[in-house]
């Protein structure tokens, strides 16, 4: 935190652009876009929103966008409004497109700061909803470090059908349960047309929400506003109640490095593993943990999730979805009890100006009675974390594994090895995978997809065809938060650069265990190094564009597939 006997005005940055007399020519321009005489002197604040209809996540962020801008006028600001971009995992899977994915986390990381770097902004706030909308906002946040907050822009909330609760992980399971027989075409129509029933990011803990929790223990989000429903009324007061926390936040010279320490990403790690959060997050902690100059490792995943029970019951492996989480105390709730076990660092900075035990301090320390989305801390779903980290001679950097909702963690089985997520699709749904089978699919990683691809739909295709106890399947790639089953990610080194996960055969035994934490190809080491020698890179897929840029930038998924 800056001295705040040195601190400038509130306009500690953008005086570069409006005040003395060689700026008149800056000044006319912004007064062309309704600056006047008094309004050189306030803060000026960039609102980044990703408004989109591409996607239901994004579809009405520029409403709260709207209500952010109001109050920071009202509170003596001024706003300029710009957008960033969106890519939807939900619709791009299973495709070409999804490549562009994880390329995007960093399009919207360089837009935040290229725009509000480049504007002397006094301070920013970004409402973003899709998946990488939230951590390409945090990367550009830690980059400037200007006064910031993010805006979540609410969850969905879940479609009905049958008596059940839908998501969109609903449909990608019942394309596998239909290939499989086990489903009529009527559900099966039934499920597509009412799984997304409005606006709102995917409803489970998926990756967006777990990303929205993430930042609330993080303290760059507004208490309670990270479960909210994209579609209530209460979405659109938090967004206002954001935009004048900001402006306290400029006025007391709080930056986002003062919030980001490492116990704030430890506070974070700790209640993705209460609830069930997606592997996605430890890509994405660790890639804002960098843009923050902290040392954020997989170890540091590990020894948190040896210590942190998962206490909440929600989708994809558990009942709930995060509306539902919302309605018995969100994720303040969570924090509360951990805080009460000792697992939480009470005494982190947030955006409310206040630190985390503050925060909490009138929160209840125990769930509500009557309802089991939240379990008591004692009686948990799991006794440890749900994000296994899994090491060996097939993923020497690491690999990342989701082993909750399943009756075995392990297993040793014949390599079924597919050059792409393509490939493995088709043998799926074509019924050549067999119980006791380990797929393999490579090439796929940050450099080699390039991008990274989400495996939604082969690995929700095996939970659809009755398979998700008896299969497993690793990759250099990644899963969608709503991917659940014995499936291991991030494999590194990736095929791309020669990691041992490119020199695997078909036919060869593979032993998955995530009760000894190990990934192991079971072929002698002279075999594999012989392998190693006559193994050649494949050329690039893409040789001009962003795709290509990025394959030549990204660095491992071991410590989190960052550009910089």
């Amino acid at each position: 935190m800056t001295d705040t006997t040195t601190k400038k005005k509130l306009n500690w940055n953008s005086y570069h652009v409006t005040q003395g007399d060689e700026r008149a020519p800056n000044r006319a321009m912004l007064r062309a876009v309704g600056f006047t005489d008094g309004d050189f002197e306030k803060p000026i604040i960039g609102v980044a929103h990703a408004q989109s209809n591409i996607t239901p996540c994004n579809n009405g962020l520029g409403e709260l966008a709207g209500h952010i801008t109001g109050a920071i006028q009202e509170g003596g600001g001024m706003p300029q409004v710009y957008g960033t971009i969106t890519v939807s995992d939900g619709i791009s899977m299973g495709t070409e497109g999804m490549k562009c994915s994880l390329v995007s986390r960093e399009v919207i990381a360089d837009s935040i700061e290229t725009v509000s770097r480049g504007q002397s902004h006094d301070g920013v706030i970004v409402v973003g909803g899709c998946d990488k909308n939230m951590p390409g906002a945090m990367i550009g946040i830690a980059r400037l470090n200007i006064p910031a907050i993010f805006v979540y822009g609410g969850t969905i909330k879940p479609g009905h059908y049958n008596g059940k609760d839908l998501t969109i992980v609903s449909v990608f399971e019942a394309v596998g349960a239909l290939g499989a027989g086990k489903m009529s075409r009527e559900d099966f129509n039934e499920i597509e047309r009412r799984a997304c029933p409005g606006n709102g990011s995917c409803g489970g803990m998926y990756t967006a929400n777990t990303m929205s929790s993430a930042f609330e223990a993080m303290g760059m989000s507004l208490p309670f506003s990270s479960t909210m429903s994209a579609v209530d009324a209460e979405k659109a007061v938090s967004s206002a109640d954001s935009a004048r926390a900001l402006l306290k936040l400029i006025e007391a010279d709080i930056r986002p490095l003062d919030i980001l320490t490492k116990q704030a990403f430890e506070n974070a790690i700790t209640v993705i593993m209460g609830v069930g959060g997606s592997t996605n997050a430890v890509l994405h902690l660790m890639a804002i943990a960098h843009a923050c100059d902290i040392d954020l490792t997989l170890a540091d995943f590990e020894r948190i999730r040896e210590v942190t029970p998962v206490f909440c019951d929600l989708k994809p492996s558990g009942q709930y979805v995060a509306t539902d989480l919302h309605e018995v105390g969100g994720i303040p709730r969570v924090m509360k009890m951990l805080l009460k076990a000792g697992l939480l660092h009470g005494d982190c900075m947030t955006v409310t100006g206040k630190t985390i035990a503050e925060n909490l301090a009138d929160e209840p320390d125990a769930p509500n009675e009557g309802q089991d989305v939240i379990r008591p801390y004692d009686q948990p779903l799991y006794a440890q974390g749900h994000l296994a980290i899994l090491r060996g001679n097939l993923a020497p950097e690491g690999s990342v594994a989701k082993i909750s909702g399943l009756k075995s963690i392990k297993i040793t089985g014949p390599a079924r090895v597919f050059e792409s997520e393509e490939e493995s699709m088709h043998a799926i749904m074509s019924d050549q995978i067999n119980p006791g089978d380990v797929l393999v699919i490579r090439y796929e990683g940050p450099k080699g997809g390039p991008g990274m691809r989400e495996m939604l739909s082969p690995t929700s295709a095996i939970i659809g065809k009755g398979l998700g106890d008896s299969v497993g399947l690793i990759t250099d790639g990644r899963f969608s938060g709503g991917t659940f089953g014995l499936v291991v990610g991030h494999v590194a080194p990736e095929a791309f650069v020669g990691g041992p996960i490119a020199l695997v055969h078909e036919g060869d035994t593979i032993e998955l265990n995530a009760e000894t934490c190990e990934l192991t190809l079971h072929v002698d080491e002279a075999e594999i190094e012989r392998r190693r020698k006559e193994w050649v890179q494949p050329e690039p897929r893409y040789k001009r564009g962003v795709l290509a840029k990025y394959a030549k930038l990204v660095s491992s998924a071991a410590v989190g597939a960052y550009t910089d």
